[in-house]
């Protein structure tokens, strides 16, 4: 998807793999991997994700074909620079009475975007733990949910909640989370040029 590669990148990728052998992955996680650990300069990534080749698969299909990119916030449409994205947040100008102004996005974005596609959850975890919440209504269905929120109070069971649910995700098992390693995550799916 991309013209040409910037030398820095290279250089820089060059020393992430000098430090981190990532060849027993298959290509698909292996690509994830990287792209977060090259984002954040943060090798430890490297334990902390939790990838699924297969959705992996479906979700970097989905994107090469046009699926619709939604996001819980703006950062992380900002992140993701290859295709546009909806951001839920900006769909929910107040909160519902029983939900945070996140869940409330997600909700609106829910109903716009049904069927196909690839949600990217990288700030919030009420976004996240609501966006499954209704898949398991059966309502939503998706080829691939990047649920990586951040922060102390919820995101860890909302990732959690993510991986229990079966649906073809990526997450994180700790705590941190953040716009730039969920954009990250899909970046890889859309830049690696020879897994489709």
């Amino acid at each position: 998807m991309r013209c040409s590669v910037h030398p820095i990148e290279t250089e820089s990728y060059a020393i992430l793999r000098a430090r981190l052998d990532l060849t027993d992955l298959p290509p698909l996680s292996r690509a994830v991997v990287e792209r977060v650990v090259h984002t954040t300069a943060d090798p430890s990534w490297a334990g902390d994700l939790v990838c699924d080749e297969d959705a992996l698969r479906a979700g970097r299909a989905a994107l090469l074909d046009g699926a619709p990119v939604v996001t819980d916030v703006r950062m992380v449409a900002a992140g993701i620079t290859a295709v546009p994205s909806t951001v839920a947040l900006a769909l929910a100008p107040q909160a519902a009475p029983e939900l945070t102004r996140s869940a409330t996005g997600i909700r609106a974005a829910a109903a716009a975007h049904a069927d196909g596609a690839v949600w990217v959850i990288g700030n919030a975890p009420t976004a996240l733990a609501e966006l499954v919440r209704i898949a398991e209504t059966g309502f939503l269905r998706s080829p691939l949910i990047v649920g990586m929120p951040v922060g102390f109070v919820g995101a860890v069971a909302a990732k959690a909640q993510l991986r229990a649910s079966g649906f073809p995700g990526v997450s994180n098992r700790s705590e941190r989370g953040g716009a730039a390693a969920a954009a990250a995550v899909v970046n890889a799916l859309l830049y690696l040029e020879d897994a489709r």
